[in-house]
């Protein structure tokens, strides 16, 4: 029988998740005083890179609250709006659904017929998916329990870069 947490928890795939929930609550952190500022993360097995115009000091200050915050049981910072996870709910499955009335469509009439159908299943999609997305990060594509875990170094890669390596 296949076991989803197996894979989930393989060291690269595990690690991965772990970073990505870190770099949620990094962000969660520096939103408090950047609101209006653009910034984004990408996560990896060993760290993660931080964009976004900030001093590395303000980056460290953020990553090890966002880290002792998730050690103390916030998981909710492991969950970003941003997230491209979201952002795949919200075009995959309305996209699928969508396209699910034309499989059996033999003409163009028929294609042609279809299509409010296929406008209202995506509609349907894009509802579901809006719980899906953070559903997909608090499960799958983020680990809030940061294990033994530590924040190694966060260094300035270049302007607008940091990058924060974990171990």
């Amino acid at each position: 029988m296949y076991n989803h947490h197996m894979l989930l928890n393989l060291p690269l795939i595990l690690e991965t998740r772990r970073n990505h929930a870190l770099e949620h609550a990094t962000l969660h952190v520096l939103a408090r005083t950047h609101a209006h500022q653009s910034m984004a993360g990408h996560s990896n097995p060993t760290g993660f890179f931080l964009l976004g115009d900030f001093e590395t000091d303000e980056v460290k200050s953020a990553a090890e609250e966002a880290f002792a915050r998730l050690r103390a049981g916030e998981s909710g910072l492991a969950v970003h709006p941003g997230c491209g996870t979201n952002l795949v709910a919200a075009t995959v499955l309305p996209a699928t659904f969508a396209w699910a009335p034309f499989r059996g469509a033999k003409s163009t009439r028929w294609r042609i017929l279809l299509i409010p159908l296929a406008l209202t299943f995506a509609l349907f999609g894009y509802f579901l998916s809006r719980p899906l997305g953070p559903w997909l990060q608090r499960y799958i594509t983020t680990e809030a329990d940061l294990g033994d875990m530590q924040i190694v170094d966060v260094r300035l890669v270049r302007q607008g870069v940091h990058r924060i390596i974990t171990k």
